[in-house]
């Protein structure tokens, strides 16, 4: 008996083990990978699913175009972006992810073999399915530099001296930034950096925040091209960053921040840029895509932000997925007609000796009976 009630307490603890794990999942802020980070609303679940950003810099602006794919149960969220310069905010076109996506895609090669191999015929196998008041003169620690509607987005810009204040200007204002956060906020705040507070709400009321959100787009001078991570180290879940480099030439990172190195997926000239493409860079010139991919196994680790220069040169990159396919020739596997084939011409090689061999025979045997002269 007491065996079965010891059985029991553990599995009740360990039943309300798993209920307090859930709960504080719960509550647990989410912060998003790249350039910001994503606090949902208090008691509330919001995650990132993806992240995809678009990075143009000529050498005097830069431009982020920014594509968030979202879970969860909470009806708003904040985002929340440094920028090292005054920004301008506006929706982005979803179409010119699509696009990019298109120009970066492998090619498809067919790469051919001639003997079978295991799936093939003869050896095929079935496949299983398988705030403080500011001193007098100074100014103020939060300074509102403008606020405006886009769409879902209730977009506000900003100037802070201090973090705290910044952290409790945001909570005035429904945006509630964990305090933890404020550590991270701080070098920016030391090199003057400016922030893009985005309060995230669905178009209806009711309604959660989920799937892929409208791309928002910022642009703001820089004599570098930058793209902030720095937030992401909050992250308590491993992080994907991809980013599509719009430039003069081929770009990579300074380091890898604290991540395995950055993966090119490609790296090419688009002559006439179109569509969407052509809409953010204009038509007029040529302008080097680089797509690049990264991982962060542990956050944690990350240094700081990515910086953005030109590589080494613009060798072109392009990956190529291959397809092996066995040779055919009409349909039939070539292997097979060789094989074949050369079982006939060995057949007819050994029928025709032995013809000879059989008319030679014949022939002895006729001079053997016929007498001499």
């Amino acid at each position: 008996m007491r065996d079965g009630q010891g059985h029991w307490r553990r599995a009740l603890l360990v039943a309300l083990a798993l209920v307090a794990l859930q709960l504080g999942s719960l509550v647990a802020p989410a912060y998003a990978c790249g350039c910001g980070a994503m606090v949902p609303q208090s008691g509330r679940q919001l995650s990132v699913r993806q992240e995809t950003s678009v990075v143009r810099w000529d050498g005097h602006t830069e431009q982020i175009v920014m594509r968030l794919t979202v879970d969860g149960n909470a009806p708003r969220a904040a985002w929340i972006m440094p920028v090292p310069g005054r920004a301008t905010v506006k929706l982005g076109d979803r179409a010119l992810f699509d696009q990019l996506e298109g120009l970066s895609a492998p090619v498809h090669r067919t790469h051919s073999y001639f003997w079978p191999r295991d799936g093939d015929w003869p050896f095929a196998k079935e496949r299983g399915v398988g705030d403080g008041a500011p001193r007098a003169g100074a100014k103020p620690p939060v300074e509102v530099i403008g606020r405006e509607r886009l769409g879902p987005f209730d977009v506000a810009r900003l100037t802070a001296s201090d973090p705290t204040a910044l952290r409790d200007w945001l909570a005035r204002n429904g945006f509630r930034l964990p305090p933890a956060l404020a550590i991270e906020l701080r070098p920016y705040v030391e090199q003057k950096w400016e922030y893009v507070a985005i309060r995230l709400a669905p178009d209806q009321a009711g309604r959660t925040l989920g799937g892929p959100l409208d791309p928002l787009s910022l642009t703001f001078a820089s004599d570098r091209a930058v793209y902030p991570m720095r937030l992401s180290r909050q992250a308590r879940t491993p992080q994907v960053l991809n980013l599509y480099v719009l430039s003069g030439h081929r770009m990579e990172t300074a380091s890898a921040i604290g991540g395995p190195a950055p993966e090119t997926l490609f790296a090419g000239r688009v002559e006439h840029p179109s569509g969407a493409l052509g809409d953010l860079t204009g038509r007029d010139a040529p302008v080097y895509l680089t797509a690049l991919t990264q991982t962060f196994p542990k956050p944690s680790l990350i240094t700081g932000d990515h910086e953005l220069r030109a590589a080494a040169d613009d060798t072109p990159f392009q990956r190529v997925w291959y397809t092996d396919e066995l040779t055919t020739v009409g349909g039939v596997p070539a292997w097979l007609l060789t094989v074949g084939g050369g079982l006939l011409v060995l057949l007819a090689a050994a029928g025709g000796a032995a013809a000879s061999h059989r008319r030679r025979a014949g022939a002895r045997a006729e001079a053997a009976r016929t007498p001499g002269i």
